[in-house]
C-alpha cells in the first residue's frame, strides 16, 4: 500500500494523498471496463515485475509515523450508503438542472443506529416557485432509486435560502459545513 500525490510520488509521514494497492492479490482489472480499468489500475513504479499494476482506490489517507495508515475520506466526493456507493456530484448535477435550483450540495448525514441518508441543500433561483414533491420527482426520474433523497432511503430534502458560500460559490471539501 502507498500513500502517493498526483503524480505518483510518495509522500512522507503524515501528508495527504490517495491510497494505492498494488502487489500479488491485485485483481487484472473491472470485469468487460476497460475505460475504468486503465484509469483505476496503473503502472506500479514500485514493483520489480514488469507490467505490475496498482489501484488506485480513491481513498484520501496518510502514513503515520507508526506505519499505520490512515484513512481520511474520499477524494472524488463518494459515499457508501446502504452497500451502494453513491456520486454526491452527480446527484448535485440533477438538482441543479431544475429549473428553480441555483446551487446545490449533497451530504451524507448521520442518521440514527449508524446509519446514513442523503440530504441535499441547495439556494433557490430568486423568484422560483417549487414543491419539495416536485423536486423529489425530478431527483426519481433520473437517478436510480439509491441514489434518490427518499422516505426509503431515510433522506431529507432540506431548503436553505439563506446560505453563506465562499469565493468560488460551494465548495466541494470534506470539511464543508452543512446544517444538519
Amino acid at each position: 500500500m502507498y500513500v502517493l500525490v498526483t503524480n505518483r510520488e510518495p509522500l512522507p509521514y503524515g501528508a495527504e494523498g490517495e491510497l494505492y494497492i498494488g502487489g500479488d492479490g491485485l485483481a487484472r482489472g473491472y470485469f468487460e471496463r476497460p475505460e475504468v480499468t486503465a484509469e483505476k489500475f496503473v503502472p506500479d513504479p514500485f514493483s520489480c515485475r514488469p507490467g505490475a499494476r496498482m489501484y488506485r482506490t480513491g481513498d484520501l489517507a496518510r502514513c503515520r509515523p507508526d506505519g499505520n495508515l490512515e484513512f481520511l475520506g474520499r477524494i472524488d466526493h463518494q459515499v457508501k450508503i446502504r452497500g451502494f456507493r453513491i456520486e454526491l456530484g452527480e446527484i448535485e448535477a440533477v438538482l441543479e438542472q431544475h429549473p428553480a435550483v441555483q446551487k446545490a450540495v449533497v451530504a451524507a448525514r448521520d442518521a440514527d443506529f449508524g446509519s446514513k441518508y442523503l440530504a441535499a441543500y441547495f439556494i433557490p433561483k430568486p423568484g422560483a416557485t417549487f414543491s419539495q414533491s416536485q423536486l423529489r420527482e425530478h431527483l426519481r426520474k433520473q437517478l436510480p432509486e439509491y441514489d434518490s433523497p427518499s422516505i426509503s432511503c431515510r433522506a431529507r430534502i432540506s431548503l436553505e435560502s439563506q446560505w453563506q458560500s465562499g469565493p468560488q460559490g460551494v465548495a466541494h471539501s470534506a470539511s464543508r459545513r452543512l446544517p444538519p
